[in-house]
């Protein structure tokens, strides 16, 4: 007997601002950006990527590519979807130093 397996899909658990905060913070301790890029985009799916799209000045496929585990996103597209997001970036010293 096989068992049927799906892929997880974090977009489908990001339902709070909570949450999502929680998850952007841990995406940035990664210090990966092509990591925090994706997670930026699963928050964007949470919230409905056409109106984030739409709200940053960004055709919906271009957000898609931009924000995927291989996109490489311009500082500018990452303050613009952060903004439609209604987030901040928040700056404070790093630990030990």
């Amino acid at each position: 007997m096989t068992k049927k397996t799906t892929k997880f899909d974090s977009a489908l658990y990001l339902d709070s601002d909570e949450g999502i905060g929680a998850y952007l913070e841990e995406a940035m301790e990664t210090n990966d950006p092509a990591f925090v890029a994706y997670a930026l985009g699963q928050v964007a799916r949470a919230r409905g990527m056409s109106q984030i799209a739409e709200q940053a000045g960004l055709s919906r496929e271009s957000l898609y590519r931009a924000l995927s585990a291989d996109g490489n996103p311009e500082f500018g597209t990452v303050l613009k979807v952060m903004h439609a997001l209604g987030l901040k970036f928040s700056v404070s010293p790093a630990a030990g130093r």
